[in-house]
């Protein structure tokens, strides 16, 4: 690959010399790193940002900004306005080896030279958030959940990153990993709830390169780990899509960034049940990634170590009921949950209180999904309910 690359780059530079209209980047990149983006129109630019997300309309997109830029002459920018707008609460985009390749055409690279995914990154002010930085990825169909003609060999992730409002680099560690179809070059997600609002970031020298001293990073997660520690915190994980059954829209309401009355730190979350569908019952997963109902390889975390799940809850009057509370348990694809744990039903009180669920003995190897709750209006007020979490973690006793 790299010498298609160096090929690319000299064939480039002559057609410039002879007038031929092919437009260099203002800088000499190196010939030794497999660029993403490396300036509007360079010609070692590879993948195409078309495979957009999730409340995708909250985003809005220019790969040619000259008011900031890390080198050469422009940078992406992109802006998150993080309303909600498809009730999905994140959004993204995949740069794709060809247009709108979701794993149907055999167009991916052979990246197998490299071992490491290099960007810089800021923010327009400081303190914004990418939820996530992922090379690879694209292995399954997104509405049917099959297996796709020509997946990535690869998933890897990295984030939340927090940024400044001055350029840093990042690097997403591939020592290791298969790198012989890369379609998905790069994907950026951002979470509501870590944004907190609108919010711009910009990206510039996006590259594949190789460290022959880089190290195989070591896996694993220190405890506690929090599935929600308040809202915008880069300690939580996994994300509140998977909205059950398909009718969830319609009856339920979630506000993860509530400021009256947590039980600690500045926010809780507020949900309100209302049978408007007549399914009459209701639920959501906290799932890793968003909408992962056991489909994406290699997507779980490994908790083993943790022996409990503890939360705090709440009810807006008080008596209010639900049926399940649960870690684990999603079981629909290939690359399910390990195991499963539950408590309920749990009858809440008007005041904060600490609910636990016993994780001993349970195989915490792959968890996708991370939390989750469901009732139904059998056994609630008719006219539906108003309950509060907060400090959602696993921990060790």
């Amino acid at each position: 690959m790299r010498k298609k690359t160096i090929l690319s780059f000299v064939i480039c530079t002559i057609c410039a010399y002879m007038g031929l209209g092919v437009a260099l980047a203002p800088q000499a990149y190196s010939a030794e790193d497999f660029y993403i983006y490396a300036d509007k129109n360079s010609p070692l630019n590879h993948y195409i940002p078309s495979g957009w997300m999730g409340d995708h309309n909250d985003m809005k997109f220019n790969d040619q900004d000259t008011k900031e830029s890390s080198s050469g002459a422009t940078s992406i920018k992109i802006s998150y306005n993080a309303r909600k707008s498809s009730n999905q609460g994140w959004a993204g985009i995949y740069w794709q080896s060809t247009q709108n390749n979701w794993g149907d055409k055999d167009s991916g690279f052979d990246l197998s030279d490299f071992n490491k995914l290099v960007f810089m990154a800021k923010g327009a002010k400081g303190g914004e958030v990418i939820t996530t930085m992922k090379s690879g990825g694209i292995t399954t169909n997104q509405v049917t959940g099959e297996s796709v003609a020509f997946p990535d060999t690869l998933n890897v992730e990295n984030g939340p990153i927090r940024l400044t409002n001055e350029w840093q680099e990042f690097t997403i560690n591939l020592v290791d990993k298969d790198l012989s179809n890369v379609n998905g070059g790069l994907a950026i997600i951002f979470n509501a709830d870590h944004a907190g609002g609108e919010q711009t970031v910009y990206l510039d020298e996006i590259r594949y390169s190789h460290d022959p001293d880089l190290q195989k990073e070591v896996s694993g997660v220190a405890l506690p780990f929090y599935v929600y520690a308040d809202s915008g915190s880069l300690d939580n994980h996994f994300i509140p899509s998977g909205w059950m059954p398909p009718t969830a829209s319609r009856d339920l309401r979630m506000d993860t960034n509530w400021k009256n009355y947590p039980f600690s730190g500045d926010t809780c979350m507020r949900l309100e049940y209302k049978n408007n569908s007549g399914t009459k019952w209701a639920g959501i997963f906290w799932q890793q990634p968003a909408n992962n109902w056991g489909s994406v390889p290699n997507a779980g975390f490994n908790l083993q170590g943790a022996t409990k799940l503890t939360f705090w809850a709440r009810g807006d009057k008080g008596s209010e009921v639900i049926q399940e509370f649960k870690i684990g348990g999603i079981n629909g694809g290939e690359h399910i949950d390990s195991d499963t744990a539950t408590i309920g039903p749990v009858e809440l009180t008007k005041e904060w209180k600490q609910y636990e669920i016993d994780l001993r003995g349970r195989d915490l190897s792959y968890v996708i999904g991370g939390f989750a709750w469901a009732t139904n209006i059998d056994v609630n007020d008719p006219e539906g309910i108003v309950f509060y979490v907060d400090e959602i973690k696993y921990e060790k006793n």
